[in-house]
């Protein structure tokens, strides 16, 4: 059966699926130097891992900022190209099996959109997001390598970084509980530890991100949030948006191919119509 292939394409990342039957399968994600060779080298190594002959392959779809670098088919192959915040929003419609939901796509920095049925807009986004916790961890803790602050942040008490309610008021007040972050880094020591630092810096961006999707959909009768990205590997995920949940009594969905949404829309957007592809001759 001939196989879809859908990839997203990063600066230094590219993720790449392949869709067969209507199935995802064998997700993988490449890192380089720059766009074109992390597309051709994860594209390789896709084939060759999952033994795919070009033949195989019905039509491959790009997205992501990266694909502007890309001009011409791949190897010969019919090449379209897909809207990234449509990829993103087929991929998690596809991945949560729901239809009225925000995405939330945690990147560099975070986008916003929103799936009303087959209606995939951008509703905005905001500055913060892995860019931003790579960027602050250099200055304040002279690394930018995820697995050293995460290290660092297990061993890390968030409450000796971040401002409660509790830290500021003897009663809960009108919808915020003791335990409500009151200020992000709002309780933090000139003195604090790496670790309490690491941990802060995790929860101020993920803190950001699921605040801001709840304050997109204010607007609507949307309460349920998908959430994809590199970021939604983060360990503190687990802790964060739990506590926004109960907060506003809304859902977070971080699904089994979370960070390989992206590239999952795209490969669905050559088996759906309705939305514009852009083939490259």
């Amino acid at each position: 059966m001939a196989i879809v292939i859908g990839i997203d394409v990063g600066i230094s990342t590219t993720k790449i699926v392949g869709i067969r039957n209507g199935k995802v399968f064998s997700p993988i994600r490449i890192k380089a130097t720059d766009p074109v060779t992390s597309l051709y080298g994860a594209f390789g190594k896709y084939l060759y891992d999952n033994k795919i002959k070009l033949e195989d392959v019905e039509h491959v779809m790009l997205t992501g900022v990266g694909s502007a670098y890309i001009e011409k088919p791949i190897y010969g192959l019919p090449t379209d190209k897909v809207e990234e915040f449509i990829a993103n929003g087929l991929g998690a419609r596809y991945e949560s099996g729901r239809d009225r939901i925000i995405v939330v796509s945690m990147g560099t920095g975070t986008s916003l959109v929103k799936c009303d049925g087959d209606d995939i807009s951008h509703i905005g986004g905001i500055g913060i997001g892995g860019g931003t916790l790579q960027g602050l961890a250099r200055l304040l803790l002279k690394t930018d390598d995820i697995k050293q602050l995460l290290d660092m942040a297990r061993k890390g008490n968030v409450g000796n970084i971040n401002l409660l309610i509790g830290d500021i008021s003897a009663h809960p007040l009108p919808g915020l509980p003791m335990d409500a972050v009151a200020s992000l880094f709002g309780n933090a020591r000139a003195d604090a530890s790496r670790e309490d630092i690491a941990l802060g810096l995790i929860w101020t961006v993920l803190q950001s991100a699921g605040q801001a999707a709840v304050l997109a959909s204010l607007g609507s009768n949307i309460r349920e949030y998908v959430m994809i990205g590199n970021l939604t590997l983060l360990p503190q995920c687990k802790q964060v948006f739990p506590a926004i949940e109960r907060l506003f009594g809304v859902k977070f969905i971080i699904s089994e191919y979370s960070e390989y949404c992206t590239a999952i829309g795209a490969a669905l957007c050559y088996f759906n119509n309705k939305y514009n592809s852009a083939p490259l001759v």
